[in-house]
C-alpha cells in the first residue's frame, strides 16, 4: 500500500456522517473518561475503584454491541418486561354512545 492511499483511508474517517460517532477517550468512551477526571479532582481509593469500574462496564456493553443509551433501554426493558401498553389504563378514553 502506498504513502496516499493510507492518508486517503484516514480521510475517511474525517467525513461529517462520522459526527454521530460516540467520543473516545483513549480506549474507552468519553463517558468513561468522566469517572477518570473525578479521579483526577478527587484522588482517593473508592473514586480509583469507581471509575476502574465504570471503565470496565463500558468495555462490556460496547464488547456486546451496544451503546450507553442502548443498554439504558435494554436494561428497563429487562426491568418493566417486553409487554408495555401505550397508556395507563385510568388515562384511556372511556366510549360513549351518540345519540
Amino acid at each position: 500500500m502506498s504513502e496516499e492511499e493510507t492518508q486517503e483511508e484516514g480521510y475517511i474517517s474525517w467525513h461529517w456522517r462520522n459526527s454521530q460517532k460516540t467520543p473516545r477517550f483513549w480506549k474507552f468512551d468519553a463517558r468513561a473518561g468522566a469517572s477518570a477526571l473525578v479521579v483526577l479532582l478527587y484522588p482517593r481509593r473508592w473514586t480509583i475503584l469507581l471509575s476502574i469500574l465504570a471503565m470496565i462496564l463500558f468495555w462490556i456493553l460496547e464488547r456486546k454491541g451496544l451503546t450507553f443509551r442502548a443498554a439504558i433501554r435494554a436494561f428497563r426493558v429487562w426491568i418493566i418486561g417486553p409487554k408495555r401498553p401505550a397508556y395507563i389504563w385510568t388515562s384511556r378514553r372511556k366510549m360513549i354512545e351518540n345519540e
